[in-house]
């Protein structure tokens, strides 16, 4: 048989029906929400576009929003790795329930996930009303946005890391320490560059959920301008007051700065994968 005839041996029947259902869901879902939202941007011209981003309320509101979003998607990456790597390699007593636990800011709405870090990072909530007294305010404050987005980010990081451990050639890194290597040779050069994709991957993840992130933010930040308040909730309240210009404005910087962020991490995964490939 002829490699084109295995091909369309192995193919699943349908595959002409199953791709058009998929480009016109992607397309209804998807494309056409973003094609109309530069659409509207179209209309505002570039002196108020700039005009609206030269704004100082509008730049402390990306500034923390992109800050606190790269830096809680790094944090879940490396936290999320170690809980990942813990639930595949051990086997110890509650292992099961606290994987269930890693899922719950998924089911969670983000208002009640809002409501919860707040009875517990407040000033008189169980962990705040103990950091106050050494000067650190958790909530109403940057770091209120960096824990509401660390905590809805960290599931994308753990269940994206912990298929690629699951399937790790547990061989590959045997003949590593018969070769004499130490655990951590082998962890930096066997078993790390088989997870960096994965790893990678989470972060883009966790990053994007963090970035779009508005419901537990707005109860613990306290949303102060040019202090707390996160793009999400500027865009909003130009909404509110029928400012459609800066709302679009404020809009398209994130969405183009969100897909030139997703693109240049696949792109990073993309040269990863091919030299691993190559060695």
């Amino acid at each position: 048989m002829s490699v084109t005839g295995t091909m369309q041996a192995r193919r699943l029947p349908g595959f002409g029906l199953t791709l058009g259902f998929t480009l016109f869901y992607v397309t209804l879902m998807i494309a056409l929400p973003i094609a109309a939202l530069l659409l509207k941007a179209s209309a505002v011209s570039t002196t108020e576009l700039i005009e609206t981003l030269k704004s100082p309320r509008v730049q402390a509101s990306l500034r923390l929003t992109f800050g606190a979003s790269v830096l809680a998607a790094l944090i879940n990456t490396f936290f999320g790795f170690v809980a990942a790597w813990t639930l595949v390699r051990y086997r110890f007593i509650g292992r099961r329930m606290i994987d269930s636990l890693i899922d719950l800011p998924f089911a969670m709405p983000t208002a009640v996930s809002g409501i919860a870090l707040m009875a517990i990072y407040a000033p008189t909530g169980l962990i705040g009303q103990h950091l106050i007294p050494w000067g650190i305010k958790t909530a109403i404050s940057p770091l209120g946005v960096l824990i509401a987005l660390v905590f809805i980010g960290f599931p994308f990081a753990v269940r994206t890391i912990q298929p690629a451990i699951e399937e790790l050639d547990i061989e590959a890194e045997q003949a590593s320490a018969s070769l004499g290597a130490s655990r951590l040779q082998t962890f930096t050069r066997v078993t790390l560059p088989s997870l960096l994709p994965a790893a990678l991957t989470g972060f883009t993840l966790a990053l994007a959920r963090a970035l779009g992130e508005y419901g537990s933010v707005i109860f613990i930040a306290g949303n102060l301008p040019m202090r707390t308040e996160i793009a999400s909730l500027l865009i909003v309240s130009r909404l509110d007051e029928n400012d459609v210009v800066g709302a679009c404005a404020i809009a398209v910087v994130m969405l183009t700065a969100t897909f030139g962020l997703l693109l240049g991490i696949q792109a990073i995964q993309w040269f990863i994968q091919r030299k691993t490939g190559r060695s």
